[in-house]
């Protein structure tokens, strides 16, 4: 089942609060010595900063950068229909593209391994940019059937060849290869798993009593999460059978969960919150282990670079950069 592949690596102070770190080494009760009754220490402020992006942030996503680069490049949509590629290096804008005529772009995504980029907005268009040596141009675009805020997913089929799946009410006849599968979430609350080929639900489950605002998947567990305009999260799993099931649901403080992103390492998991809040989480366990209260507006997005890197977007037109439990 080709969903969200991924490779598994190890975490320094997964699984682990920010007490329990903070205690490892401290003697045990059998030494007869009383632990130290220090609070344990705040979580860490962003690592850096990237202002400019002139409205509020919609859309992030991390690719890599030009050859011989460091660090990864990120890419991210605004309220205003403006697509900003940033250097981490100098942490300033190396391209603006303009190509949703003001609209908000609410999804990015690049075309591995090069240098393709799809951006879908509000204006009922994805494009497909062309950022080869420094080019910016649209040299494709496909019309959307809904506005909604469901984003695009894709899917490798092969070498140069993919799957695009798109909100809407129908679509032609797609050349895919054999049974992909395509996870969905629904404005009623509940989560599907569609035979993308036989054209068909293979599974539904209800998780929310709100719409699904955001979900993940981790294929190795085969569990994913989901979030809603409720306060809280749901924990479901796709067994062999191709079934989905709700194991359990985690209530938060606030209600509005805008985005939920699973690490690449499948250590952690981060929430966008509607209350300005982004919440990290303990991924098997799903123990709570920051709550980093940064950002002035509602947290719209998430992403996550493959060296485990977070960036926030936010109402606040700031996207946060954060190094958290770094992995090994």
């Amino acid at each position: 089942m080709p969903l969200a592949p991924g490779t598994s690596h190890t975490s320094d102070f997964a699984g682990r609060s920010w007490s329990e770190a903070w205690t490892e080494g401290r003697d045990t009760p059998g030494d007869c010595i009383l632990p130290s009754m220090a609070p344990p220490p705040p979580p860490p402020d962003p690592q850096f900063v990237l202002r400019g992006a002139q409205s509020a942030v919609h859309a992030l996503h991390f690719c890599g950068g030009a050859q011989g680069q460091g660090q990864p490049l990120l890419l991210s949509g605004s309220l205003h229909g403006l697509v900003h590629i940033w250097s981490l290096q100098t942490r300033r804008v190396l391209a603006t593209l303009d190509g949703h005529t003001g609209k908000c772009v609410t999804w990015l995504q690049t075309l591995p391994p090069g240098p393709q980029l799809l951006s879908q907005g509000r204006d009922l268009r994805v494009h497909v940019w062309d950022l080869a040596e420094g080019r910016n141009a649209i040299v494709d675009s496909v019309c959307l059937e809904s506005v909604g805020f469901c984003r695009g997913s894709i899917l490798a089929c092969g070498p140069q060849r993919w799957m695009l799946a798109m909100p809407g009410k129908g679509g032609d006849e797609a050349d895919s290869s054999p049974l992909p599968l395509l996870l969905a979430g629904y404005e009623d609350g509940s989560v599907a798993l569609w035979d993308v080929s036989a054209r068909k639900v293979c599974s539904r489950v209800a998780c929310h009593e709100e719409p699904v605002m955001g979900l993940d998947f981790d294929s190795q567990k085969a569990r994913g999460v989901s979030g809603s305009a409720e306060k809280a999260l749901a924990v479901w799993s796709l067994d062999e059978q191709r079934a989905l099931q709700v194991h359990r649901t985690h209530q938060l403080t606030n209600p509005g969960v805008a985005d939920v992103r699973i690490r690449p390492d499948r250590r952690l998991l981060a929430t966008a919150g509607w209350d300005h809040r982004i919440r990290v989480f303990h991924w098997r366990t799903m123990k709570p282990l920051a709550v980093l209260a940064f950002h002035s507006a509602a947290v719209h997005c998430l992403a996550f670079a493959t060296d485990g890197l977070l960036a926030a977007g936010s109402g606040d037109q700031r996207i946060s950069v954060w190094s958290l439990y770094p992995r090994m």
